[in-house]
């Protein structure tokens, strides 16, 4: 079988950031196309393919989505946050971010984070997880339909990339499930799928 990848089917061009309709419009088509290709991949595993470790300590292919879903999670309540307030406006992201942002990707590299360390447990079922993505998505395209680029924006903290607007949450949101587009086709090759 031939290797398809699907990362590369999904860099998009960098992003310039306002706080505009257009720009909503752009970023939950891109988190939408990304969350997509998530959920069809999910139709193609089994469970025990999720569940399978290609040695000890790597995460499986069921704990990079639980990751993604996890931290997803996060940075909706982050967006729904900065929606809520006027706070922090004038703060900035972190120089890393920044450069991030401007590529419209993360670094292609196996990146070390607050999670790596701490265990992820394997996903109870395959329907769970597409329960969860499906969630995800709904409830950021509800949060959005409603935005009002009028009023005044403000930010949240990041734990180590410093502020954020909602909108760049969601940009962020699209990028970390990108990025690990890279890891689930590592796994797939080696996998054999």
């Amino acid at each position: 079988m031939q290797h398809f990848s699907i990362y590369r089917t999904i860099i998009y061009r960098p992003l310039a950031i306002s706080f505009s309709m257009a720009s909503v419009t752009i970023l939950l088509t891109r988190f939408n196309e990304t969350a997509d290709v998530l959920l069809n991949a999910l139709a193609r595993y089994s469970l025990t393919t999720l569940q399978q470790q290609l040695q000890p300590g790597a995460w499986s292919l069921g704990q990079m989505y639980t990751h993604i879903l996890d931290d997803t999670e996060y940075y909706i309540e982050q967006m729904k946050a900065a929606l809520a307030t006027a706070e922090n406006t004038t703060e900035t992201m972190h120089t890393d971010a920044k450069a991030m942002f401007a590529n419209n990707a993360f670094p292609d590299i196996q990146i070390a984070g607050p999670t790596t360390g701490i265990y992820i447990p394997q996903p109870e079922s395959k329907e769970l997880l597409v329960q969860r993505l499906s969630s995800i998505k709904a409830t950021i395209n509800t949060l959005y339909q409603s935005f009002d680029d009028t009023k005044p924006q403000g930010k949240t903290l990041h734990p180590g990339l410093l502020f954020f607007s909602s909108l760049e949450w969601l940009q962020f949101a699209e990028m970390h499930m990108r990025h690990h587009f890279r890891q689930k086709e590592r796994i797939e090759r080696a996998l054999k799928l």
